[in-house]
């Protein structure tokens, strides 16, 4: 189905005039371009900037006193450290237990294999909204709640079924015949898979860390439900909206999508490195 939809647009693509293709180019980037500029160009402005109508388009006086602002604002500093700590954490776990759960789909074959599939999606059909509750007594049994170790697991829990399926399909495109060659060679299971089917397969594996960290890093109901004093940045920057001045949201919003756009163009940078090393 998806194959089709992509000859489809492929196909509509080539009818239409390049001019028009461009055209509609152009708007989609500007749709989506567009709240960034303004979120950005609203977080370097000063208090007093942020509150002018009609806005400027071009920055005049940049200033970073609203990004100090939110920066002194009581536990957003301490806030940022924890989300950052968090996505470490889910990243880790995520690719630590989907990876080796990826390759063990792509590569052996036994029964049941489709029904562990089949699992892995159905668990995305749960929202988070349903488990809060169970979940949330859980961790206070555990003793994990209000704390990163508890928030990153929530997390790990909602990126890791991507993160399989994504392993899955990636070592499934690595032939098993150069796997097999370097166990004739004198290699292990283990180290022909660390050696051959890995390397080739970090361009998957780094597209799937973009979505665990952007998952991370914007998740806000279990980190609200899961904490209450050792909040992460979206959730402490959640509690505190009502009421919050026009600049702290301009800058709490930059600061929310600051990080997740760094990481993408860092890890598509070597992304597309690793690409051109396994094509050739």
């Amino acid at each position: 189905m998806r194959g089709w939809g992509l000859r489809f647009l492929h196909g509509v693509a080539r009818r239409l005039p390049k001019a028009l293709v461009y055209f509609v180019a152009i708007v989609l980037s500007f749709w989506v371009l567009a709240p960034l500029y303004v979120i950005t160009l609203a977080a370097f402005s000063s208090g007093d900037d942020v509150y002018d109508y009609p806005k400027q388009l071009l920055p005049k006086d940049l200033s970073t006193g609203t990004i100090r602002f939110f920066l002194d604002f009581p536990g957003m500093t301490d806030a940022f450290w924890r989300s950052v700590i968090v996505a470490a954490l889910t990243l880790a776990l995520s690719l630590g237990i989907g990876t080796p759960a990826g390759y063990a789909l792509a590569r052996f074959a036994f029964r049941g294999a489709d029904t562990v599939r089949l699992s892995v999606v159905a668990t995305r059909a749960f929202p988070i909204v349903i488990l809060s509750i169970p979940l949330a007594v859980i961790f206070i049994r555990w003793g994990i709640d209000d704390s990163v170790q508890g928030v990153a697991i929530a997390h790990t829990a909602l990126a890791l079924p991507f993160v399989v399926l994504t392993t899955a399909s990636v070592f499934a495109g690595v032939p098993a015949e150069l796997e097999e060659a370097a166990m004739t060679l004198g290699c292990s299971r283990a180290s022909a898979f660390a050696r051959v089917a890995l390397p080739l397969a970090l361009p998957g594996l780094a597209a799937s860390a973009i979505f665990v960290f952007i998952i991370s890093w914007n998740e806000v109901f279990a980190a609200s439900l899961l904490t209450l004093q050792n909040r992460t940045l979206p959730a402490a920057v959640l509690s505190t909206l009502e009421g919050a001045p026009l600049n702290f949201r301009f800058a709490g919003g930059f600061f929310l999508l600051a990080p997740s756009v760094l990481v993408i163009l860092i890890i598509r940078r070597y992304l597309f490195t690793m690409w051109g090393r396994v094509v050739r």
